[in-house]
């Protein structure tokens, strides 16, 4: 087995504030989150992306792959939004075992009142403490990172 390549003291600080960032980020946009609207960030997500499609529907299957969530994971948390009259199940035709999610009036009330909260909470805890240039960077850094992840090997 080769050395590894141990990351210097510079890296390994870089490293650690990203991951302390990134869950203190998180933890608080999603408190912000769950107190003005009461949604969960897996309900925010499941909604904005439902929103963002035209007519505000999805296959299951391509929902669970946006989320990076197994189809069965998401299909529970569908169930519990749907009992809450946010999405609602039709049949796919011509594939008995798919579905397709559907954003209800009451799902697509629910996100256009979060959204604006929840925008607010990211400028507050992130977008609005960088600079022009660094917003820069982050977008170009995060999209390097995906296209790395993402792209077969």
């Amino acid at each position: 087995m080769t050395e590894p390549r141990w990351l210097d003291e510079k890296q390994a600080r870089a490293w650690r504030g990203y991951r302390r960032m990134r869950a203190l980020l998180d933890l608080q946009i999603t408190r912000d989150l769950a107190a003005d609207s009461g949604l969960s960030d897996a309900d925010y997500d499941v909604l904005s992306n439902l929103s963002e499609t035209s007519p505000h529907r999805l296959r299951l299957t391509e929902l669970a792959t946006t989320m990076l969530w197994s189809k069965s994971r998401l299909s529970h948390h569908l169930t519990r939004m749907q009992q809450r009259g946010l999405v609602d199940r039709e049949e796919c035709a011509g594939d008995a075992r798919g579905s397709i999610i559907v954003l209800t009036e009451a799902g697509l009330r629910a996100i256009e009142e979060a959204a604006p909260h929840h925008v607010a909470s990211v400028r507050r805890h992130l977008i609005d403490l960088l600079t022009e240039d660094e917003i820069a960077a982050l977008d170009s850094l995060t999209h390097r990172v995906i296209t790395r992840l993402t792209t077969p090997t």
